[in-house]
């Protein structure tokens, strides 16, 4: 039988003497701070996605919420993200800020939230955006920008009026639960900071050092 790994409680407990024993509110703190000084959507990430069979994907997406429940991003379903993730729900994302040159990267199992909330968020949606969930097709070809734009038409005139546009029933919401929270600080002469906490089966958090 394979004995389980010791745990480094020095490490831990110097991580979490200076960053806390709550990886989530790390995230929740390093991201507030990114608000104040980067030019563009602090609240971005790179979603890497893959296949049954391991060939990765990744794109850029925006993380709506941080809480104890995980990181919650929205989108097209039928996209190619919404596919992969349908075949296989483990994901991964990379938050990573030039302004305050921290990153944080984050792994873990993808589940899809209820309807409820997924209507919730689209009802805060501009109607310009609400549309265009609408009208594009995600991640399949088209011939002209013409076509794209004909379809925008389209669903302006359908919903022309309409106080409260339904969300598409392929736009879903979905949250990355984490099981691995690995944190990143810039160092001279590359000897960056980095730090990894693994989520425990009674749901407390050890912490590590790593190697830069």
């Amino acid at each position: 039988m394979q004995s389980k790994p010791k745990i480094n409680f020095k490490a831990m407990n110097e991580i979490f003497e200076q960053y806390g024993q709550d990886p989530i509110k790390l995230c929740q703190n390093w991201l507030a701070e990114a608000e104040k000084t980067e030019l563009n959507d602090p609240e971005a990430v790179n979603l890497a996605t893959a296949t049954p069979d391991g060939k990765p994907s990744n794109r850029w997406v925006l993380v709506k919420a941080i809480n104890e429940k995980g990181f919650k991003f929205h989108t097209n379903a039928d996209g190619r993200k919404g596919r992969e993730l349908a075949q296989n729900p483990y994901a991964s994302m990379n938050f990573y800020w030039k302004s305050t040159r921290k990153q944080i990267r984050i792994e873990g199992r993808v589940e899809m939230v209820d309807a409820s909330e997924a209507d919730d968020y689209f009802e805060t949606r501009s109607i310009e955006r609400q549309i265009g969930a609408w009208a594009s097709k995600q991640s399949t070809p088209f011939n002209k920008w013409e076509e794209l734009e004909a379809s925008v038409k389209k669903y302006e005139e359908e919903f022309a009026g309409t106080d409260n546009i339904p969300r598409p029933p392929y736009w879903n919401g979905y949250r990355l639960i984490p099981s691995t929270i690995e944190f990143w600080i810039a160092q001279k002469d590359r000897l960056h900071t980095r730090f990894i906490y693994s989520k425990q089966d009674d749901g407390s958090w050890d912490a590590t050092w790593l190697c830069p």
